[in-house]
């Protein structure tokens, strides 16, 4: 019985990716496709068979200089995380500390990165690892800041006042009550802060960095017509991110299997 329930959940979860694996699958075809029928050169798009050959002659250097932009990506990640759920806390104790940061976090999403990170690689050095750990922290911080927040005074005010009829301190209804129900946008935060952190990862290093560093081989590789090498290491930047980002999704699968949007996985 139990075997039989375990082949009808991957069933239903293979079900589910179908659409998106087809659509993937004809998106690869009509770019390959077309790039051959057209004749369209390399140095505007090279076809996606060309980019994995390469991908696959050069996979340990372009993934070891990946994991270097990673470790850039999950460290600012971690640090924006851990001070926008810590800010967020303390704006539902303070409310003034929210009316003051809330607008400016909504208006901070305004800001192009791409004007972000010299201003930071001059506070910070242009070659150095902290200035792109501080803008990845920057871009998922305030994501994390206003999910968080929203989820912690998401439940109902029949809800605090069943818990208060029941004498529950304020900690319990903190930790019973407002935790599970932040839950799902912090989760929702946190998946928006993985794709994030590695374009921010990448995005900053065209603007100086170590030769190990993804965003600064991609630019060095597409300045000098080494087209297909540049997409190769966009392909490794892709990879790196997605694979972040289904950790998260099954962080959250463990962490809340209560919730409605898994109960048929």
């Amino acid at each position: 019985m139990q075997m039989i329930n375990s082949t009808n959940v991957f069933q239903r979860r293979l079900l589910a990716w179908l659409p998106a694996i087809a659509v993937f699958v004809f998106a690869i075809g009509l770019w390959e496709g077309l790039v051959r029928a057209l004749k369209i050169g390399v140095f505007l798009l090279p076809p996606p068979s060309a980019i994995v050959l390469q991908l696959a002659s050069d996979a340990g250097f372009l993934f070891s200089i990946g994991l270097y932009t990673f470790q850039s990506a999950l460290y600012g990640f971690l640090i924006g995380v851990v001070l926008g759920i810590g800010i967020a806390i303390l704006s539902v104790r303070w409310t003034w500390l929210a009316d003051g940061l809330l607008p400016f976090a909504v208006a901070s999403n305004a800001v192009p990165i791409i004007a972000l990170a010299p201003l930071v690689g001059v506070w910070l050095g242009s070659t150095t690892q902290s200035s792109k750990i501080a803008i990845v922290a920057i871009m998922v911080f305030f994501p994390t800041l206003i999910n968080t927040f929203r989820g912690l005074i998401s439940p109902d005010s029949a809800a605090f006042e069943l818990m208060q009829s029941y004498a529950a301190t304020s900690t319990q209804i903190f930790m019973k009550l407002r935790v599970p129900a932040a839950l799902p946008y912090l989760f929702n935060a946190l998946k928006i802060g993985a794709t994030l952190s590695m374009i921010g990862a990448v995005v900053s290093e065209y603007f100086g960095g170590p030769r190990r560093a993804l965003g600064v081989y991609i630019l060095a590789q597409a300045s000098v017509g080494r087209y297909i090498d540049a997409w190769a290491a966009i392909l490794v930047a892709c990879v790196l991110g997605i694979a972040f980002y289904l950790v998260i999704v099954v962080a959250e699968r463990m962490a809340m299997p209560w919730h409605l949007s898994n109960r048929e996985l």
